[in-house]
């Protein structure tokens, strides 16, 4: 085990930070676009008839395919991975923001009114704190897919830790495999961890155990 981290320590660990990059970059404006996206969606539900299905065709589109696509369009620069994973990682969130606001009871937003509160002020502080776990379960799952998604970045050359896997793969060596593959899963444990800590903390006493619906 020593010999293998002697050999393979400072490219692992190097393919473990872009990793890391890709991923939370890529979320980080997944989660942006899907928020707002979302918030817009529950204000004009009759765009999701149509907004819904174009996301859920662009979500069963092979991730190498759209990877190779972006390659052709943009080259082999760190952008084409990051928009192909943020496109991937807004539908989870887009999806439960929407979910999650819809789910609100009128009558907190009545009351919100009902308090002097403007429809702005109504959403940032009584909406969304009640959507807040929807949509944190939102980020919490595109996270972890974009985990496994960016694995696909060796397939145009930009490393991450899919470089161990495919040469592993072609090589038929499975301890390649393993270097590239437990690490990933580590990370989406890690991750998803982290979120859930972070909505534990974030979330208002009394929201918790859904005190609040």
């Amino acid at each position: 085990m020593g010999a293998i981290f002697e050999t393979y320590g400072s490219s692992l660990a190097k393919a473990i930070g872009v990793h890391l990059i890709y991923v939370v970059v890529a979320v980080a404006i997944g989660f942006v676009i899907g928020t707002l996206g979302g918030i817009l969606l529950s204000r004009k539900p009759q765009l999701s008839t149509f907004v819904m299905p174009v996301l859920s065709v662009f979500q069963t589109i092979p991730g190498l395919a759209f990877i190779g696509i972006l390659f052709l369009l943009i080259g082999m620069t760190p952008a084409t991975v990051i928009i192909a994973l943020a496109v991937y990682a807004v539908f989870p969130v887009l999806k439960n923001t929407y979910a999650g606001l819809l789910g609100v009871e009128p009558k907190y937003i009545e009351a919100a009114k009902g308090c002097g509160m403007t429809e702005m002020q109504a959403l940032w502080q009584v909406e969304l704190p009640l959507a807040s776990a929807e949509i944190i379960a939102g980020l919490r799952m595109s996270t972890i897919y974009t985990v496994s998604w960016a694995v696909l970045a060796a397939m145009i050359g930009l490393g991450g830790l899919g470089d161990f896997i495919y040469q592993g793969t072609t090589s038929n060596n499975n301890t390649l495999i393993l270097l590239g593959a437990i690490p990933a899963a580590i990370l989406a444990i890690i991750l998803g961890a982290l979120i859930d800590f972070v909505q534990k903390k974030i979330t208002p006493r009394g929201l918790k155990g859904g005190g609040g619906r």
